[in-house]
């Protein structure tokens, strides 16, 4: 419960960001001004952002005075471990990359703030279809450094860490469950709210901007079949890959196993894992993000908010299902796109319910 609680909260500066950019954009299109708001949105934007980087450079400082004061490093180990032996342990892998992790959170929180600026945004307008005067795109286009700073981190810490730290905690299902929709549903708001509702547009208005609507029978059938197409071509990419030595990370195995696994050893928690990553993140991406940034580019994001497969298989699993429901999305509407997201997921997890040895 404490995670989701955190969730939300992370979330709440985000959320205030992209009403207080649609605010600038409803009065400039009203008014042909809203530069006061607009200002006001990029100075809470930079300030966010400024705190994220503030906390990279003193990371990555706090890391280089390690490397020069051996006895630093062992007073902050001590400090943090409580004296006991194991918890240094634990600890020591991700103090040695504390200089990464630092740089990788300073320099895209650096970044964001620089996708605010006109000529950065007349240049991403040439490349993406977005609106170089308007406030809520540069934001859209910022945020992107957070799926950076989020990959960054996996990769600075290190799957074989990641997976180490996890498997020392205990992780029941019914709080993934609920930490799992609240995560996924925060997504969702989100991306209703980043499309103007509350601001720009009536809900209904949002909604259909967001390409959520009743899918008739035809498109569930094509959603359904088209997330029973998807297991089948990741799982012949798996034996592929396999066939020529490049198969599934030992960690991406043993972090997923504790991200998930107890949710696939129950049908309320298998139907979590389709409906709820289905609604929120084909609202977010395939919804808000791909009429904005096309198709490539928010398959690529898609992929890489996946921090826990790494760089690895995994990584293009998630970028080939992320072109196929891109496609759903220009073919059809997203309401398409969740009910394959859904159907692929919870495809996946019936296998491993019923055939667990094939995973």
């Amino acid at each position: 419960m404490n995670e989701s609680v955190l969730t939300v909260l992370l979330f709440v500066p985000l959320f205030l960001v992209v009403l207080l950019a649609n605010l600038a954009d409803k009065q400039r299109l009203a008014e042909g001004s809203g530069r006061t708001i607009a200002g006001l949105t990029y100075a809470f934007h930079a300030f966010i952002f400024g705190v994220m980087a503030a906390a990279g450079a003193t990371l990555h400082g706090l890391a280089i005075a390690m490397e020069a004061n051996g006895e630093l490093k062992q007073n902050i180990v001590e400090l943090l471990s409580g004296g006991g032996a194991g918890q240094a342990e634990e600890i020591l892998p991700v103090l040695d990359r504390l200089d990464l992790l630092g740089l990788g959170l300073w320099l895209p929180a650096a970044a964001a703030p620089l996708f605010l600026l006109p000529p950065v945004r007349r240049l991403l307008a040439n490349l993406i279809q977005i609106d170089a005067r308007s406030s809520i795109h540069a934001v859209a286009a910022s945020f992107v450094m957070l799926v950076v700073i989020n990959l960054a981190f996996t990769l600075a810490v290190g799957l074989e860490t990641l997976a180490d730290l996890s498997e020392g905690t205990e992780a029941d299902g019914g709080s993934l469950l609920v930490s799992l929709w609240v995560q996924q549903i925060t997504f969702a708001v989100w991306a209703v709210v980043g499309v103007g509702w509350l601001t720009r547009r009536r809900l209904l208005q949002a909604l259909e901007r967001l390409g959520l609507v009743v899918p008739r029978p035809a498109e569930v059938a094509v959603g359904i079949g088209t997330g029973l197409v998807s297991v089948a071509v990741i799982l012949v990419l798996e034996i592929a890959a396999g066939a020529v030595g490049w198969g599934v990370d030992e960690d991406v195995q043993r972090l997923t196993e504790v991200l998930i696994g107890p949710l696939l050893g129950s049908i309320p928690g298998i139907l979590t894992l389709g409906l709820a990553a289905g609604i929120g993140e084909e609202t977010l991406f395939r919804g808000a993000l791909q009429p904005r940034f096309g198709l490539l580019f928010t398959s690529l994001l898609f992929a890489l908010l996946h921090s826990q497969y790494g760089i690895t298989i995994s990584t293009l699993a998630v970028f080939i299902v992320g072109l196929i429901l891109g496609l759903v999305r220009n073919r059809y509407n997203t309401s398409t796109c969740v009910i394959a997201h859904a159907a692929y997921n919870i495809t996946l997890g019936m296998i491993a319910y019923f055939f667990p040895q094939m995973f």
